[in-house]
């Protein structure tokens, strides 16, 4: 009997993976292996080429050594990694495990700093501007936009304008869009682009990466040629792109989508949006309150997947403010005549300036080769992956965007922090039972755990109440009484179960939600809490006393 000790093991199917490699193995009789003690004990006949047994291990990426032979792991880390490190405090670059990272964003970098601190040595791959979408086209410079818009509206028009004098802003996109670049700029090198710099045990490589194999990866150099990527782990991160309609005549117009939109140093006076979700709500009126005149086109309703008063509560608002939502209504051709954007939709003819396209993102993964590593993708090209981030190979990972989670940098970076946990013979599951949601639009959308109709869908039975915000004190005391605060619980158990909120500053409350649905608490419970007097959050108190009494009878701070 010979015996192994495999490391990288971190699951039944990386050990059903090595004991189908070592039988086929010509002599080998018998193989059993446990990965929780990384042992492999291998019954072999005569004539059996040793040496095979653990090529056939390090051939899956996994590094292997015998037990009665002086400590030697038998691995693939050779030129073709790139630049890995000499040596380190644990041990030489021969002995660590290698983790291939495709991308730099949000679950990128997250997984690549955890891998790290696991020993691990990391070749970070990215084919673009370092930091992914969030810090460069996403997240940050769309809310300095919307923050830009707000202050603009506050000067335009506010409840105080009886008492203060209001006045038209003169609005300077261009130097507004310098202040917001710098900062982009200033959170990249600070979080991404310094951090890489400093840390010996990551090499980065700019270029675009497409499997060889299951175990390694050709990268095509941004600066020319190409290099071969071997791994023993491999985590795609490559996040997702606007994903454009196929409308007749569409591709061939100058047509935005965020991230023209995001960068343009003029404010178009007519803009035209097409989409009824996050993205185009939040920047249709963060160019209305700048100075566009804008029309929305939403397939359905606004945001038609959610609990349908959410949609309502914000096309409202928009209403009121001048923004023109057209439901039910697409465009079935899209022109480009004269400077000019003419939709033809079921209305007549739509005229604009520009023409913002926000109907989702698609996952970066058609330029991977997934199928040369037998990873698997669903109807829509994302990568599906379990709640450890595994794929359907043993040694490939992914996380953020592109995979069928949910698209946002902050489950993105929970996602790559477990995926590298697991990388390294951890155990690590993301629970996306309470992931909070926030629109940053105003009134802001904030929602967490389940609607009624999802909780119906699962067989469960539901009671709710829904806060209008004239009944909290913070939102009179603002003069800004817009949205409200819905609860769901579990009839039978009372125990909370979702929160929807339509709110100025909704995202502010919705955290305190989730940890209460965490917590497990019933609506008597979250009622029973100490919320403190003039704040919006006391709207999560006060809706929770209304499956109880009648809050219109309470003193204005009751406990």
């Amino acid at each position: 009997m010979i015996e192994l000790v495999i490391e990288g093991m971190t699951c039944a199917s990386c050990t059903e993976h090595v004991k189908q490699a070592l039988e086929k193995v010509p002599g080998v009789q018998e193989v059993r292996i446990s990965y929780p003690a990384g042992r492999a004990e291998i019954e072999v006949g005569t004539g059996v080429a040793v040496e095979a047994l653990v090529a056939a291990v390090t051939t899956l990426g996994y590094q292997a050594s015998f037990v009665d032979a002086p400590t030697k792991v038998t691995n693939f880390h050779d030129k073709t990694l790139g630049s890995p490190a000499t040596g380190n405090k644990h041990g030489s670059a021969d002995r660590q495990l290698h983790i291939a990272v495709i991308g730099s964003g949000g679950a990128a970098m997250a997984a690549a700093l955890k891998a790290v601190e696991q020993d691990a040595r990391v070749t970070l791959i990215e084919r673009s501007t370092l930091g992914g979408t969030c810090v460069n086209i996403g997240c940050v410079p769309s809310k300095i936009m919307i923050r830009a818009a707000h202050i603009a509206h506050l000067r335009k028009e506010s409840p105080f304008d009886g008492g203060m004098s209001a006045s038209l802003p003169i609005i300077q996109r261009e130097w507004l869009l310098a202040q917001q670049q710098a900062r982009v700029d200033e959170l990249r090198y600070a979080k991404y682009e310094s951090i890489l710099e400093d840390n010996p045990a990551i090499t980065v490589l700019q270029g675009a990466a497409r499997f060889k194999d299951s175990q390694s990866l050709t990268v095509r150099l941004n600066e020319g040629g190409e290099r071969t990527v071997r791994f023993n782990r491999c985590l795609i991160a490559t996040g997702a792109s606007p994903a454009v309609p196929p409308i007749p005549g569409l591709k061939d117009t100058p047509y935005w989508t965020s991230t023209e939109a995001l960068v343009s140093d003029t404010i178009p006076p007519r803009l035209a949006v097409i989409g009824s979700s996050v993205v185009a709500v939040e920047l249709a009126q963060a160019f209305a309150r700048l100075g566009s005149k804008v029309t929305m086109l939403a397939r359905s309703t606004l945001f038609f997947r959610e609990d349908p008063v959410i949609g309502e509560a914000l096309t409202a608002a928009f209403r009121t403010e001048g923004i023109e939502v057209l439901e039910h209504t697409q465009a079935s051709q899209v022109a480009h005549i004269d400077d000019e954007f003419v939709l033809t939709t079921p209305h007549g003819e739509l005229h604009a300036d520009k023409l913002l396209i926000a109907t989702g993102r698609a996952p970066n993964t058609r330029e991977l080769a997934l199928d040369v590593a037998s990873v698997t993708t669903n109807a829509q090209n994302m990568i599906v992956v379990d709640n450890g981030m595994r794929t359907s190979h043993p040694l490939i990972y992914a996380a953020g965007d592109c995979t069928n989670q949910p698209q946002f940098v902050y489950v993105a970076a929970a996602a790559g922090t477990r995926a590298a946990i697991n990388m390294t013979g951890g155990k690590a599951e993301l629970d996306l039972t309470t992931m909070p949601v926030v629109v940053f639009t105003d009134p802001q959308v904030a929602t967490v755990g389940l609607s009624e109709q999802e909780a119906h869908f699962k067989g469960i039975e539901t009671d709710s109440r829904t806060l209008t915000l004239d009944n909290v004190p913070r939102a009179l005391a603002n003069f800004d009484t817009r949205g409200f605060i819905k609860l769901v619980v579990e009839e039978g158990s009372r125990r909370l179960i979702g929160v929807q909120a339509v709110a100025p500053e909704a995202g502010e409350l919705i955290q305190t939600a989730a940890l209460s649905i965490r917590a497990r608490m019933t609506a008597e419970e979250l009622a029973d809490q100490l919320f403190p007097y003039l704040t919006m959050v006391e709207g999560l108190k006060l809706a929770a006393q209304t499956f109880s009494k009648d809050i219109k009878y309470l003193s204005c701070c009751a406990g």
